[in-house]
């Protein structure tokens, strides 16, 4: 593998976790081989890994986006602040942004997914 995916796939497991990464890597078949080792180079390591932001600035502008556009993918970024260094602070804030810019619909969907993560990971 190339050092671009092995510096993504660094970052990838630091921002994701390792148990969801070799779940991906469990997953992976003939049909999306490629795919997964061009997100792990160009996204994990072409775009996570550069210099302009932070990992927690990059984690909150990737939630914005997906909850802005309601992806699934929003609950696994929500997750990854632990490891990023977002703050739940942060991210409310954030949200607040995407319901003025993306809608509240939007922003009502990803705070409901927002309040059940943390429920489930408070002591």
């Amino acid at each position: 593998m190339s050092d671009r995916y092995e510096k993504g796939m660094k970052v990838r497991r630091e921002v994701l976790g390792d148990a969801h990464v070799e779940r991906a890597i469990e997953r992976t078949t003939e049909l999306d081989r490629d795919f997964q080792q061009w997100i792990t180079e160009s996204v994990w390591g072409g775009l996570w890994t550069r210099d302009a932001l932070t990992l927690p600035e990059r984690s909150l502008v990737t939630i914005a986006i997906l909850a802005a556009l309601g992806r699934e993918e929003l609950e696994l970024h929500l997750r990854a602040i632990q490891r990023t260094g977002a703050t739940r602070e942060q991210v409310a804030e954030v949200l607040m942004h995407v319901a003025v810019y993306a809608g509240v619909p939007a922003a009502n969907h990803a705070f409901a997914t927002f309040k059940r993560i943390a429920q489930e990971e408070s002591p």
